[in-house]
C-alpha cells in the first residue's frame, strides 16, 4: 500500500510499505478514505524530529470502511464506516473508566513515561503506523472505532477523530460563562473549531488572535472578534478594552510550543536538529524547548480569578512560569490531550443536516494521498490560505 512515511527533518515522502494486518484478537484492519493533516503532524515534521525514526507511518485523524476484523470485536462488520480516535485506548482500565482515555493503563508507554498511545506519533507514544495510508492497522478496535452513518461526505464525520472532541474539552475546560468572554489565541483548525463551539455554547464574546490575514477573515466571518497581532504593540491591553478593563473570563491557547515571539526557544528546537539523535532526544527531554509567547500572553490577557485553557502541544521538561503571577491572579490552568470517547456524545448530535459548526466546508484543501509532501510543505507555510488540509487515498 502507499502511505506517508516520514525520512528525516522536513522530509516526509510517499512510499510503499507493506499491507498491515489483523494480529491480536481486538485488531480491526480499515480502509482509509480521508486523513486528515493537524498541527501535531507538523510538530513531527520540524520539532519532534529526535524521537522519530525513519520509515514511521504519519496521520492521526483517519476514517474509512472497516475490511477486516479480529475475533474480540464484536461491535464491528467488514463495511462498517469508523471514524478512528487519535488514541488508543482499551475501555475499561480505571482512567477509561474516569472518561481519561489519552491515559489508557492498557496502552500507556510507561518506559517513557508518558500516556496512551497515539496513532502516527512518536515513539514517547507507541510508535503505531499512522491513518495517513490506504490502509490502517487499528489496536482496541471493540472500543476506539466510532460509527458513523453512511451517506454523508466524510468531511461530516472526520473531525471526530481529533479537531472536534480537541476544541470541545478546551472550550469545556475553559469554562466561560453564558454572556461571559473567552480569547483563543491561535486561528489554525483547532483555534477555529473552538470560536465556533464557543459560539453555539452561548459564549458571548469570543476574540480571536492571529497574524495571518485568511485565518482572521475566516474567523471573522462566523462572528469572531478578531484581534490581529501584528497591528497591536500590546495584545493584553486590547483584550482588557474589549472586556471591560478587567480581562476575559477564559483564555484558549491553541498555539503551544511553536508560537510567534519566542526567538531563543525557537532557536533551541533548531539546535535540536543538528545534534546526534541521542544527545537531542536526552535535551528535549530535560530542557525547555517551548515557545512561550502564547502562553506568556494567555496569563496577561485572562482576568484575574479566570481560567486558560491549553490545548496547544507543549513538549518542553523546564520552562520557565512566571508563578508569581499565576498565584497572585488566581488563574486556574486546565490542559491535556483530548479524550475523544469522552465527547463524541455531546458533538455526534450536532453533525446534523443543519451542520451548525460548519464542518462541511471545514477543509481548505483535499489533497490526493501522493501530494503529501507538498501539503506538509504548505501547511506549514501556511501557504495558499491553508486551513485545514485533508488527505484523500
Amino acid at each position: 500500500m502507499k502511505a506517508v512515511v516520514w525520512h528525516g527533518r522536513r522530509d516526509v515522502r510517499v512510499d510503499e510499505v507493506p499491507d498491515p494486518a489483523v494480529r491480536e484478537p481486538t485488531d480491526a484492519v480499515v480502509r482509509i478514505t480521508s486523513s486528515g493533516l493537524c498541527g501535531s503532524d507538523l510538530h513531527l515534521y520540524d520539532v519532534l524530529t529526535p524521537f522519530m525514526t525513519e520509515g514511521d507511518i504519519l496521520g492521526h485523524e483517519p476514517m474509512g470502511i472497516v475490511e477486516e476484523v479480529g475475533p474480540e470485536v464484536p461491535n464491528l462488520s467488514p463495511g462498517d464506516r469508523v471514524v478512528m480516535p487519535f488514541q488508543i485506548a482499551c475501555g475499561s482500565c480505571f482512567m477509561c473508566s474516569q472518561d481519561l482515555q489519552t491515559q489508557c493503563e492498557t496502552t500507556q508507554n510507561r518506559k517513557f513515561g508518558t500516556g496512551g498511545s497515539l496513532f502516527g506519533y512518536t515513539k514517547l507514544y507507541g510508535q503505531v503506523p499512522g491513518g495517513q495510508a490506504q490502509y490502517l492497522r487499528v489496536p482496541q478496535a471493540h472500543y476506539g472505532p466510532i460509527k458513523v452513518p453512511e451517506g454523508p461526505a466524510d468531511d461530516r464525520f472526520l473531525y471526530l477523530s481529533d479537531v472536534l472532541p480537541t476544541a470541545w474539552q478546551a472550550v469545556a475546560y475553559a469554562d466561560a460563562p453564558k454572556g461571559g468572554s473567552l480569547v483563543v489565541l491561535g486561528l489554525g483548525p483547532i483555534g477555529d473549531m473552538c470560536c465556533r463551539i464557543a459560539l453555539h455554547l452561548g459564549v458571548e464574546k469570543v476574540i480571536g488572535v492571529d497574524l495571518v490575514p485568511e485565518r482572521l477573515e475566516r474567523a471573522r466571518a462566523r462572528g469572531v472578534d478578531v484581534l490581529d497581532l501584528t497591528e497591536h504593540d500590546d495584545v493584553a491591553d486590547v483584550v482588557r478594552e474589549r472586556t471591560g478593563g478587567r480581562g476575559a473570563d477564559a483564555v484558549i491557547d491553541a498555539v503551544g510550543m511553536e508560537a510567534h515571539g519566542s526567538a531563543v526557544a525557537q532557536m533551541a528546537q533548531k539546535s535540536t536538529g543538528l545534534l546526534p539523535k541521542k544527545i537531542a532526544e536526552k535535551l528535549m527531554t530535560t530542557a525547555g524547548v517551548d515557545r512561550l509567547a502564547a502562553l506568556q500572553l494567555a496569563i496577561d490577557a485572562v482576568r484575574r480569578g479566570g481560567t486558560i485553557s491549553i490545548i496547544g502541544v507543549y513538549g518542553g521538561m523546564t520552562d520557565p512560569l512566571p508563578m508569581l503571577t499565576l498565584f497572585d491572579k488566581q488563574i486556574q490552568l486546565r490542559m491535556g490531550q483530548a479524550n475523544v470517547r469522552r465527547w463524541v456524545p455531546e458533538i455526534m448530535p450536532l453533525l446534523t443536516d443543519e451542520d451548525v459548526l460548519g464542518v462541511d466546508d471545514f477543509a481548505t484543501h483535499h489533497v490526493p494521498l501522493e501530494k503529501a509532501p507538498q501539503a506538509y510543505e504548505m501547511f506549514q507555510k501556511k501557504a495558499d490560505g491553508a486551513v485545514k488540509v485533508v488527505l484523500r487515498p
